[in-house]
């Protein structure tokens, strides 16, 4: 009798002890982080752009929007930042996903570091990722023939990467979406369902439809079971190649035919009336392209399409955030689920026709079609049998009001919209906040949130410690000081170092710093240097001490 009763003990306190696990397990929030791929600091609707996005609108009028947020400044540097809470050369992705065999720049996650959803499973989260992974080591097959068969999906026998490196195997329980990081968006290249290769697509597919569809229906599965769920949703719009569909682009045919600078200037007069920015301390820059004008664009029904275009993924993005906002709410999960939104970096500039077909650009379609590389803007962008970027002008209108863009550190580049959602924490309304803080800290507020520990060993790896912080204050009005005495930046030698209000930067290895105080000059339009030599002098002191702690090498 006494090793029943003692049977009976054990099991009513392992009972006890499952339902205060489930409990516990029930009343932590969901977590998603949605991220967009070359959106521009002004493109969505509640950030000052003429793009139709009502469901990020929705988000951000019932949470918070940053303007102080930023990312690493190109796409794979910062998906192993917000991965990991590292910088990126930490993660050793310092520039892209090529092996450099320098420790900062080995093109795949190190074992040093552990992602979002690794440490959120030990917290007893589900785990999955949809979308673009991209930092995974990518690598060319022996010829140029071989690699253009491949991208045209002729050879199937080959892994996009070592499968090991996989999301599948980086903490995500499900995974759908592309390896690589440029996808033809009828018919993407590197597509893989977990492991496993996707080997065609249906006629009347389009990828960004698949994220959001695929992406609702995890959140479906996921709410089935007690457990929260944690999902980083990674779309590849409005990344190039300019690909949309027809209904979406007939919506904005005439509303770039105004110019580069009409744009920009409407533009910078609704930011200033959402609140999103004060003029006195934000001017409109000075259009990085000057010598152009559109009145005498002798392109300019082609640059109206191409800027349409990549309106109509931008707007194609945000209807699918609306899928998995529906999936949500028709799953009960939506007043506990944090919503973050943001950009991998600011708006490209570059005009991948001219490099033709090759590496990560297929030359035909599956089917034999030509793939249109024309550099004389004599074939209008649009159609899956075209391959071509918006460029510098529209880039430049896309990080209203800043300077620069993609892959450069001047504000343009890094500075991305950022909503956060949760209706069961950030209890203020359409908030808007200009507290600096980086794709680092979102590691630290999702175990900060889930109620994670942040490990010192990870599979037998000591884990690097990592430099952000949790947002958590910051959102719910408890913050006491800044999040940061200071924040890191460097890809391909252009850099930065931002130290309250006083920023450095510099457009590339050779080229001179420059000092600007963003808190009076955000646009950094009056390079202060020759005024403050030693303020100067100490911030690129700091800065050079910084990049060998995050092991930055210096570029030939």
């Amino acid at each position: 009798m006494t090793f029943f009763r003692h049977t009976k003990i054990l099991c009513l306190f392992t009972a006890l002890s499952l339902y205060t696990t489930l409990s516990v397990a029930q009343n932590k929030p969901n977590i998603i982080v949605v991220l967009a791929d070359d959106l521009g600091f002004s493109d969505i609707g509640c950030y000052g752009g003429e793009i139709e996005t009502p469901h990020l609108d929705w988000l951000a009028s019932r949470g918070m929007r940053m303007t102080s947020f930023y990312n690493a400044s190109r796409c794979c540097p910062t998906r192993a930042s917000l991965l990991t809470g590292q910088y990126q050369h930490t993660a050793g992705i310092g520039n892209m996903t090529t092996d450099q065999h320098q420790p900062g720049y080995r093109g795949f996650l190190q074992p040093n570091v552990v992602t979002i959803a690794q440490v959120l499973k030990t917290a007893g989260y589900q785990t999955g990722m949809v979308g673009k992974w991209h930092v995974s080591e990518t690598a060319s097959l022996p010829t140029k023939d071989e690699q253009l068969a491949w991208l045209d999906h002729q050879i199937t026998d080959r892994d996009f990467s070592d499968t090991l490196s996989y999301p599948v195997h980086k903490g995500f329980d499900r995974y759908y979406g592309n390896i690589w990081g440029v996808v033809d968006y009828f018919d993407p290249f590197s597509l893989v369902n977990g492991t496993q290769p996707v080997p065609s697509v249906p006629k009347d597919f389009y990828y960004t439809n698949a994220i959001g569809d695929s992406t609702a229906s995890y959140i479906r599965q996921f709410s089935k079971k007690d457990e929260p769920f944690f999902m980083y949703v990674a779309f590849t719009a409005p990344h190039w190649p300019l690909q949309a569909l027809e209904p979406d682009i007939r919506k904005y045919e005439n509303t770039y035919k105004k110019g580069w600078n009409a744009i920009r200037e409407k533009r910078y007069q609704k930011m200033v009336q959402l609140g999103l920015i004060k003029p006195e301390q934000v001017k409109l820059s000075e259009f990085m392209t000057s010598d152009k004008s559109w009145e005498h664009n002798a392109d300019s029904l082609w640059d109206a399409r191409a800027m349409a275009v990549h309106a109509a993924m931008v707007d194609r993005l945000d209807q699918n955030i609306g899928k998995m906002i529906d999936a949500l709410r028709k799953s009960g999960q939506l007043e506990n689920t944090l919503i973050v939104f943001l950009s991998d970096n600011g708006a490209s500039p570059e005009q991948p026709s001219k490099f033709g077909p090759g590496f990560d650009r297929s030359g035909t379609t599956r089917d034999g079609r030509k793939i249109s590389f024309s550099v004389n803007k004599d074939v209008m962008p649009g159609p899956q049998t075209t391959h071509f970027g918006i460029g510098p002008e529209w880039a430049n209108v896309s990080c209203t009001p800043f300077r620069y863009w993609k892959s450069k550190e001047h504000e343009g580049g890094i500075t991305t919209p950022f909503i956060a959602y949760w209706p069961n924490k950030i209890k203020e309304h359409n908030k808007i906040s200009s507290e600096p803080a980086h794709i680092i800290d979102l590691m630290a507020t999702c175990t900060d949130i889930a109620g994670a520990t942040y490990p010192t060993a990870f599979a037998g790896h000591n884990i690097t410690p990592t430099p952000g912080k949790s947002l958590l204050p910051m959102w719910t009005g408890k913050l006491k000081k800044p999040l940061h005495d200071e924040l890191f930046w460097e890809h391909n030698g252009a850099a930065a170092l931002r130290q309250g209000s006083w920023k450095i930067v510099r457009v590339g290895a050779n080229a001179p710093w420059e000092l600007y105080d963003l808190g009076k000059d955000r646009s950094e339009m009056q390079n202060l240097a020759t005024a403050y030599p030693e303020k100067m002098e100490s911030m690129k002191t700091k800065w050079k001490e910084l990049a060998n702690q995050y092991g930055v090498f210096p570029k030939p």
